[in-house]
């Protein structure tokens, strides 16, 4: 009986050794990697697709902005 409890409150205390652990610096190693390959790839679609972009956005603003202004009719 006196067997049984020992190994009950060893496993017990093991368990909570195992859930006190920090293990958050391999979450943000890998968090920082995440992040690291984002940036990659936004600087290298904006350097690519960055001129072209440029052309479509400042020609959707001059139709927007040179619209002929209708007033509603009642």
């Amino acid at each position: 009986m006196v067997s049984i409890i020992a190994t009950l409150h060893t496993f017990g205390f093991n368990l909570r050794q195992r859930l006190r652990r920090e293990e958050t610096g391999a979450t943000a190693v890998e968090y920082a990697l995440l992040v690291g390959l984002i940036a990659v790839v936004l600087v290298v679609g904006i350097t690519a697709f960055g001129p072209a972009l440029s052309d479509f956005f400042k020609g959707l603003a001059g139709k927007t902005f040179n619209a002929p202004v209708t007033t509603p009719t009642p």
